[in-house]
């Protein structure tokens, strides 16, 4: 299949266009932004196809066939623990003095 690549300001003024170029002929736009592919438009197989493989359901050595069930070993790794946010808006709170105002 081609695969063209559109600077991301060109890509606007022709969405529609692209949108169906892609449905109907399963071609592949890449976006860019200074030379660099920042995202793409792919048909809806070729995202379904790409789900699976990030599901793990796909084996790409056997064509159209899905992997075996088996769960997937991970590298035993240390849990980290979740981010936390590092600051949260406080309406309020004290005066400021002059000059130093929002």
């Amino acid at each position: 299949m081609n695969s063209v690549e559109k600077p991301v300001t060109e890509a606007r003024k022709e969405f529609a266009d692209l949108v169906n170029r892609v449905a109907y002929t399963g071609e592949r736009v890449a976006l860019t932004r200074r030379g660099k592919v920042m995202a793409a438009l792919v048909s809806a197989e070729d995202l379904e196809l790409l789900e699976s493989l990030r599901a793990g359901r796909l084996d790409l050595a056997q064509t159209g066939t899905p992997a075996p069930t088996a769960p997937v070993q991970q590298p035993d790794r240390p849990r980290q623990a979740p981010l936390r946010i590092a600051a949260e808006y406080r309406p309020g709170g004290p005066p400021r003095p002059p000059g130093f105002g929002r």
